[in-house]
């Protein structure tokens, strides 16, 4: 000490730079922010207001989360690598910060508004049907409840319903003819929903009514109580704005190619490629081969394989006399859509094909 420097106390340093002195002494022990001058008598820290840009850039890459180790090397090392550090962790705060914003999200749009109801009109024709596509995709699986059911969600102007058993998901989006009250959603165990759409399908009219008091299904002269269930619903937005874009496309008589699927059932996979305007279907050995007239957008180089007992109900659930298979790569899912009808689709999971076949 000469004397001439001015040096601050630990607590007139941690007022300036806005840290406990706590954290200071943290700090001094982590060898992060060592003090400029320890009295050797008293044990008493003193720092230098040269110091107090160091702490304050210190104290904001702690409150953005940065871990201790990563922030010496943003204060010591070298600036390529503190710029890839802090890089790093800006892209894992946005994908934290966009997986919260979608679990609060889907958390707000499965209550309903206190004391609101909602209400949606929808032909009992289209609800039937509705429910006849989607209702084949939900699971069996007791494990996850939540599979057994269809999700019924109104928001956007839409009635979407919605099921996946994990190796497919099926959707099928309603434009009610009337709609008043908030975004909500509920879940429907799929027993139920079958016997909603029998009796929808003898009613003009259904209006979907969600309220503090439950769920109804309403007709022209009765309703029907619908049973909702407890659960959390598979992120099936996230899942669909995460697929890639599809680098294939083949259009195919819908029907044919349900029975070449069909006409493998009890196998394990099945295998799928098309070129040249045609579509095969085969074992996974490529033997028995099905070939049928195609629209490709581009040739698949390689085969894909399927459970059989997968794609040809997505198939039979599915609308039109054509579809559509969009494929971006041979391991992620399909989607299986009409190909000028845009209200239902199918996401299909793709099976592995033996290396050796």
């Amino acid at each position: 000490m000469d004397g001439t420097t001015e040096l601050l106390s630990i607590s007139a340093f941690a007022r300036r730079v806005g840290l406990a002195p706590s954290a200071l002494r943290f700090y001094d022990d982590c060898r992060v922010l060592r003090p400029a001058w320890v009295d050797g008598a008293t044990g008493y820290r003193f720092y230098s207001p040269a110091q107090e840009a160091r702490a304050a850039l210190l104290r904001s890459l702690r409150e953005a989360g940065l871990p201790l180790a990563e922030v010496t090397v943003v204060l010591d090392g070298p600036d390529r690598e503190g710029r890839e550090v802090l890089e790093r962790h800006l892209e894992r705060m946005r994908d934290q910060t966009q997986t919260a914003m979608a679990a609060i999200a889907a958390a707000l749009r499965s209550l309903p508004a206190a004391g609101r109801i909602t209400e949606a009109r929808i032909g009992g024709a289209e609800l039937a049907s509705a429910i006849r596509q989607v209702v084949p995709a939900a699971a069996s699986d007791v494990e996850f409840p939540a599979l057994g059911c269809v999700l019924i969600e109104i928001d956007d102007g839409e009635v979407r319903l919605v099921a996946t058993d994990r190796h497919r998901l099926s959707m099928r989006v309603l434009r009610p003819t009337a709609l008043d009250g908030e975004a909500c959603r509920l879940l429907v165990h799929a027993a139920d929903l079958i016997e909603l759409g029998r009796w929808a399908a003898r009613v003009h009219q259904v209006t979907i009514q969600v309220g503090p008091d439950g769920a109804r299904a309403h007709g022209t002269s009765e309703s029907r109580v619908l049973m909702t269930a407890d659960g959390l619903f598979p992120a099936y937005r996230e899942m669909l704005s995460a697929l890639a874009t599809p680098e294939y496309r083949v259009i195919v008589d819908r029907l044919a190619l349900r029975d070449a699927v069909s006409s493998h059932a009890g196998t394990a996979r099945i295998a799928l490629s098309f070129a040249d305007d045609q579509l095969a279907v085969s074992l996974a050995d490529r033997s028995n081969a099905i070939t049928l007239p195609a629209v490709c957008h581009e040739d698949l180089p390689q085969w894909i394989g399927f459970d059989p007992d997968v794609l040809a109900p997505a198939l039979e659930a599915s609308v039109g006399p054509d579809v559509l298979l969009e494929i971006s790569t041979v391991d992620r899912p399909v989607v299986v859509r009409s190909a000028d009808q845009g209200s239902f689709t199918t996401l299909a999971m793709p099976v592995a094909l033996n290396t050796a076949s």
